[in-house]
This record gives structure tokens, C-alpha cells and sequence, in this order.
């Protein structure tokens, strides 16, 4: 069984907390966005690669502020809280006013395979701040979700921002072609 993985490479779990997750409404296919990431958390853990979970921060005082309820992961993540590595941002972006930028740097990371919450925002962010630093986007198309906005289902914003960001922003793949591709 080949993999994609390459030494250079790192998972962005992004935004998956309480308040994005297990609050109405949902995220769209939460149960199969959960599946997915753990997926991809055991396989890079498997192959000793790293795993950055990333939580956004509201401002003191909010819902979201550190340390609120809804502020934290959700529990279902398989999260190895010896090696991988938590990151708040207080902006759409991960990688702006955080240290990420400079732990990737550290570890020589190439590619970043982004997953999380919620697409139109931190993970559309997170893919065009990832370029603009110099790491190479591998987006996960069902690995990152969102709610119904007033004007398009999040069925529709996710395969949006699939195509969209496909070719000239990210690489897009499935879970399971990133895990197993198949041997030509």
C-alpha cells in the first residue's frame, strides 16, 4: 500500500472545536468530516509526520475566548498530546501572528494537507496563506466542512471551494486517494 506521504509534509487540523462541531447546527457531513481527519491524524502519525491542531481564540469575554467551553477540540480527534503540537490564532489565518510559520520552517515542511472548519473561511485562508508563505497546499476534499449559509447549502460552498482553489491555489485529493493511492 503506497502513501503520498513525503518527510516534508504536515496535517493542519483546523478549527475543530466545540463551538464549530457539536453545536447546531452541525457541519455537513460532520460524522464523515471526523472519520476523515482521524483517518488522516493516524496516518501521518503512523508514518512519525507532524500534526498541528489549531483553535481560534475569540477576543476575552466571547464564547470563543482560550479556555471557554466551546473554545476547546472536540473530544472525538485522536490527538496524541505528547507529539502533536496546538496552535491559537486569533485571525482566519493560522499561519499570521502564530508561530506556525516558524515550527514548519523548523522542520523543513514543504506541503501542508489542510483539513477542518470552516471552508469559505480559515480553511480557504489557511490554503492561500499557506501559498503566499512558500508551503505547497494539499487541500482534502472531504476532510473540511461548514454549515448552510443564507445563501448557498454548504454542499455547494464545499465543492466551490474545491474547484476553486483546485490547480492555482491547492492540490485537492479525497482522504483516501491522499492515504491509498491507487498503484498505476
Amino acid at each position: 500500500m503506497s502513501s503520498q506521504l513525503s518527510p516534508r509534509q504536515a496535517l493542519l487540523v483546523i478549527d475543530m472545536q466545540i463551538g464549530q462541531c457539536s453545536v447546531d447546527p452541525l457541519p455537513y457531513l460532520r460524522d464523515d468530516l471526523l472519520t476523515h481527519i482521524n483517518q488522516l491524524i493516524e496516518h501521518f502519525h503512523h508514518a512519525d509526520l507532524p500534526v498541528f491542531f489549531i483553535r481560534h481564540a475569540g477576543p476575552q469575554g466571547s464564547p470563543f475566548a482560550a479556555g471557554e467551553k466551546i473554545w476547546h477540540l472536540i473530544p472525538e480527534l485522536k490527538i496524541d498530546r505528547e507529539r502533536d503540537i496546538l496552535i491559537d490564532k486569533s485571525r482566519a489565518s493560522c499561519f499570521v501572528e502564530t508561530p506556525l510559520v516558524g515550527l514548519l520552517q523548523q522542520q523543513q515542511i514543504t506541503d501542508v494537507v489542510i483539513v477542518g472548519m470552516k471552508t469559505q473561511y480559515c480553511v480557504d485562508t489557511a490554503c492561500r496563506t499557506a501559498l503566499a508563505f512558500g508551503f505547497t497546499p494539499i487541500l482534502i476534499a472531504d476532510a473540511h466542512s461548514c454549515t448552510d449559509s443564507p445563501q448557498l447549502a454548504a454542499a455547494d460552498i464545499i465543492a466551490h471551494h474545491n474547484a476553486c482553489l483546485h490547480g492555482p491555489v491547492a492540490r485537492v485529493m479525497t482522504t483516501e486517494d491522499f492515504c491509498y493511492p491507487s498503484v498505476n
